[in-house]
């Protein structure tokens, strides 16, 4: 079944109305029919609106509500990715695969390791992009939300900005002891907010996992083999996905 996003004032009562460029891939890409069943996320209440297609106009899909499914396929906790910026075009791969393990937000971080280095005018266009692709795949996830992709932070910035969350973890190939990353991980509880920070190829320096220790970050192991940069992030949010579900 396919799945779309509208605003929370296109849901009125039983009708619901899709606009912008979904209705060209309703219409015209997917060549879907009036009675035809799909499903609708106003990115806010966290609920599924199962509706069928009644009619089309030049700029609206006009559908009528089936039901409402109350049981959400979002995470009980919020998670945030912090991905160091990765080489290439490996950074869409990761929003991608994010968003479909539950992430709530990402955050591309400019690390000292990072290879990439954008200036404020690619940084932009870049996040906007991403944003596409992190909406594509909430859609294809059928995400009751869109995750947001933030503006590239610094270091810096992004410890700043994960201090309020409930637990911060940052994989580091230096840790050790698997029974403490467990335990850790198990102690998690549905409604806490976490975070994940990931390294860029080559890891993060010394100095920035002491500024993030100092701010409470808990570094955790992956085990005895040297993940990818895209392949840390996979494995921590499947094991945050597991222990949550």
């Amino acid at each position: 079944m396919y799945h779309f996003f509208v605003e929370p004032s296109q849901i009125q009562g039983k009708r619901i109305v899709i606009t912008g460029g979904d209705v060209n891939h309703v219409r015209n890409v997917l060549r879907m029919k009036p009675g035809e069943e799909i499903s609708v996320s106003n990115g806010v209440d966290g609920k599924e609106y199962r509706c069928g297609i009644v009619a089309f106009t030049e700029e609206e899909v006009i559908c009528e509500l089936r039901f409402i499914k109350e049981d959400g396929v979002e995470l009980p906790s919020k998670v945030y990715l912090f991905q160091g910026l990765p080489k290439a075009d490996k950074m869409e791969l990761i929003v991608q695969k994010a968003v479909e393990l539950g992430a709530c937000e990402i955050i591309p971080v400019s690390a000292g390791r990072s290879v990439v280095k954008l200036d404020e005018k690619k940084a932009a266009a870049r996040v906007n992009r991403w944003q596409g692709i992190a909406e594509a795949a909430a859609k294809q996830s059928r995400r009751s939300v869109v995750p947001r992709v933030k503006e590239v932070m610094s270091m810096e910035e992004a410890v700043s900005y994960a201090a309020a969350l409930d637990v911060k973890l940052i994989p580091y190939e230096l840790a050790e002891d698997m029974a403490k990353t467990k335990e850790v991980i198990n102690r998690i509880q549905p409604g806490e907010s976490v975070a994940v920070f990931i390294g860029p190829e080559g890891g993060f320096e010394e100095k920035e996992i002491a500024m993030a220790m100092e701010q409470g970050f808990l570094p955790i192991t992956l085990g005895k083999r040297i993940l990818r940069t895209e392949t840390a992030g996979f494995t921590v949010l499947a094991w945050l996905m597991y222990h949550f579900q």
